[in-house]
């Protein structure tokens, strides 16, 4: 068994956040308990914590499951986790979690992490790009990117990212965090967003390359139509033969939409 974690406290007293790692460290033991609570973790579980931080999520999880992968970037946290806890128990990969292969851990992945704010888009599209090897994700995020991440079609919210993710996972928001929760406190709300990667994708486009560069085309410029929007790859009877509105915007298609428009661009290029 790993020796106990130093309390609380004297954690968060001991380390200063760093600003360029986006470092706000989760305190509140009831959202840690809630959230360990919808993981579900299992002893066989084969898991991997973003970020483990001051060890919020880390000293639940590895007490749960038999071994706990951890990416951690920040060296002073690094040395203080391997202070703390077995090899055996918890292994520690240190470095940029944008750089690391998930994939290579194996099949069946659950992934866990607080996303640090100012790389938490381009670390989603990052994981699902490891999505055929990864079981579920919670991840906790800004408020604003989960809705944006669960957003419906025709809303405010819904745009590339919410395309893009829910091309390939099932989305749902399932925990709000308040600011208060972090040390230090950040400026906005958080939530927990559960993503489930489809076994069969609903609808499979012929080039992945071709959806992602219609999709960032379309939102590039969200209040213009598509007819404008998607000109340099579109006529308008083009828009009639697949049966889509030239007169809409992006934001009001659905994700079968995007991927009729992909496979036909893709055809024509």
């Amino acid at each position: 068994m790993h020796p106990e974690a130093p309390a609380r406290g004297d954690c968060v007293t001991r380390h200063h956040p760093r600003k360029r790692f986006g470092q706000n460290f989760l305190v509140d033991e009831s959202v840690i308990a809630a959230i360990v609570t919808a993981v579900g973790p299992q002893p066989r579980d084969l898991m991997v914590e973003i970020g483990p931080g001051l060890g919020a999520l880390t000293r639940p999880l590895s007490a749960r499951v038999e071994r706990l992968h951890v990416i951690e970037i920040d060296r002073d946290i690094v040395a203080r986790l391997r202070t703390i806890y077995a090899e055996e128990r918890v292994t520690i990969h240190e470095g940029d979690a944008l750089k690391f292969d998930f994939a290579a851990l194996g099949a069946g992945l659950r992934v866990v992490g607080n996303l640090p704010y100012n790389i938490s888009t381009p670390l989603l599209f990052h994981l699902a790009e490891s999505a055929s090897a990864i079981r579920d994700i919670h991840v906790m995020l800004q408020k604003e990117v989960v809705e944006r991440m669960v957003a419906a079609p025709s809303s405010a919210d819904y745009g590339r990212l919410s395309v893009m993710l829910q091309y390939r996972f099932e989305m749902e928001r399932i925990i709000t965090v308040p600011a208060a929760a972090f040390r230090p406190a950040p400026k906005v709300e958080s939530a927990v967003a559960r993503m489930v990667p489809f076994a069969r994708l609903p609808h499979p486009a012929r080039d992945e390359a071709w959806f992602g560069k219609i999709v960032a085309a379309a939102f590039a410029q969200r209040r213009k139509t598509l007819r404008n929007a998607l000109r340099n790859y579109f006529r308008g009877e083009d828009f009639s033969r697949l049966g889509v509105d030239a007169g809409l915007r992006a934001q009001d298609l659905r994700i079968a939409d995007f991927v009729r428009l992909a496979d036909d661009a893709m055809q024509s290029a």
